[in-house]
């Protein structure tokens, strides 16, 4: 799970031509340490729920990797 979610990440960092991040920390914060704006984190989410079938954002906001890992796991 969490090579996928660094996968997915990379890719859509590298769209935006910056350089890929070798690995996730949990408290890594999607914005502010990972550089994702809105339109990445939608774009985050559409590729991570066509993964796994799981909306991360359904039930409200998620700011760090963390929490992306805690939601793939129930």
């Amino acid at each position: 799970m969490e090579q996928v979610v660094l996968n997915i990440i990379n890719s859509i960092r590298e769209a935006k031509n910056e350089s890929a991040v070798s690995v996730l920390k949990a408290e890594d914060k999607l914005r502010e340490d990972l550089g994702l704006t809105s339109f990445d984190l939608a774009e985050l989410t559409v590729r991570i729920e066509d993964e796994y079938g799981i909306d991360i954002f359904e039930t409200g906001l998620v700011n760090t990797v963390g929490e992306i890992y805690a939601k793939l796991q129930k």
